[in-house]
């Protein structure tokens, strides 16, 4: 079991966003510099600072990245709505890029659209620091029931 295995929490419906940052040390959305600001079942708000390590060839945030914030947060507010009922896994996510992006802080927030007993589907609206949208995306969610 790696060090970060043993980190985890049974449920994150108990987690606030700082204790969320602590454990996602090492992982790839710290790698990105992904911040959740707000942690809630009905709402994860999260940042980063685009930097030339973000960027494609063309110079621009690589838009893996925007897709690794809106799954990412997406998953956190399902599995914190799911609590310690299971796990949820992404089994989907759509994302599109409004805005290209070479610098400065984005801050993203995810909703639910639907939350069902099986799946859920969460969206996720990323903005930049003059509020114009730079990318929407949404993601389903598969739940996963503890197993006796």
């Amino acid at each position: 079991m790696t060090e970060q295995q043993t980190r985890l929490p049974q449920s994150m419906a108990d987690l606030g966003p700082e204790e969320l940052n602590e454990i996602s040390k090492g992982t790839f959305a710290d790698l990105m510099g992904l911040k959740v600001t707000e942690m809630g079942p009905d709402r994860v708000r999260g940042e980063w600072v685009v930097t030339p390590q973000h960027h494609q060839p063309a110079g621009i945030q690589n838009g893996g990245v925007l897709c690794t914030a809106v799954e990412t947060l997406a998953s956190t507010g399902a599995a914190a709505w799911y609590g310690d009922r299971g796990i949820v896994v992404g089994v989907n996510n759509s994302t599109d890029f409004l805005r290209a992006v070479r610098e400065g802080k984005l801050t993203a927030e995810a909703t639910p659209i639907h939350r069902g007993g099986m799946q859920q589907l969460w969206q996720v609206l990323v903005t930049d620091e003059q509020d114009r949208p730079v990318a929407r995306g949404q993601v389903r969610i598969q739940n996963l029931p503890h197993r006796s």
